[in-house]
Formats: structure tokens, C-alpha cells, sequence
């Protein structure tokens, strides 16, 4: 088993990162308000996604769950969905990083990951 360090430099790898750390900085955000137990799992999950853009290779997995990008994004979009739900202590401009991040990883949900989504004019 090897780990790789690399990456290729696409809109679609920036648009990622960029939702990942402002999920990342939603969480740590979130962790100075009320709900700190969805904050850290936040957290966590912002910091694994981001480490499975940059690393390829790494053995996460549970059971028979391999953690990939895909799946790591779902679940950040999940929790940045229920934090924003449930706003715990944050203001409007905390809930606007959360809305941001979600549009962002969803954006690369749809247009990143294989183009699944054909949008005449957009991807065609």
C-alpha cells in the first residue's frame, strides 16, 4: 500500500477545497457557540475530506466503508445541512459560511464528480 501526495489543479479541485474549509471554519466557529458535538464531528469530517483531495491512497475505512471524497462530502454536507438546521450559536454571517460551503460542495458534487448531472450548455 502507498500513500501519494498530489493533486491536479482543476475548478473543480478549488471549488472543493474551498467548501471544505469553509466547513472547516464553520466548525470551528460553531464550536465557540451551543453545539459543540455536531461542531467537532464537523470538524472531523471537514478535515478528512480535505486530506482525501490532497492524499490518494489513504486506508480509511470501516468496516467495509472505504471513506472517499464522494462519500466524505456527503457526510460534510449532511452535518453543514443539520448545524444549519439546528443554529446553534451562531449569527447570520455564520449561517452564510454554511450556506456557502453547502452550495460549494454541492456544486462540485454535481459538476465534479464524473459530470452525472448533463445540463445543456453547461457540461454538454
Amino acid at each position: 500500500m502507498t500513500i501519494t501526495f498530489g493533486f491536479t489543479l482543476t475548478l473543480m479541485f478549488i471549488v472543493a477545497v474551498a467548501g471544505g474549509v469553509l466547513a472547516l471554519v464553520d466548525g470551528i466557529t460553531r464550536t465557540r457557540g451551543g453545539a459543540a458535538v455536531l461542531a467537532v464531528l464537523e470538524i472531523i469530517a471537514a478535515v478528512l475530506f480535505l486530506l482525501s483531495l490532497f492524499v490518494t491512497g489513504l486506508p480509511i475505512a470501516i468496516g467495509g466503508v472505504e471513506f472517499t471524497s464522494p462519500l466524505l462530502g456527503l457526510i460534510l454536507v449532511i452535518l453543514l445541512l443539520i448545524q444549519l438546521a439546528f443554529r446553534g450559536g451562531t449569527n447570520r454571517g455564520g449561517a452564510a459560511i454554511t450556506v456557502i460551503a453547502i452550495i460549494l460542495l454541492v456544486i462540485w458534487f454535481v459538476f465534479g464528480i464524473g459530470a452525472r448531472v448533463e445540463i445543456p450548455g453547461v457540461n454538454a
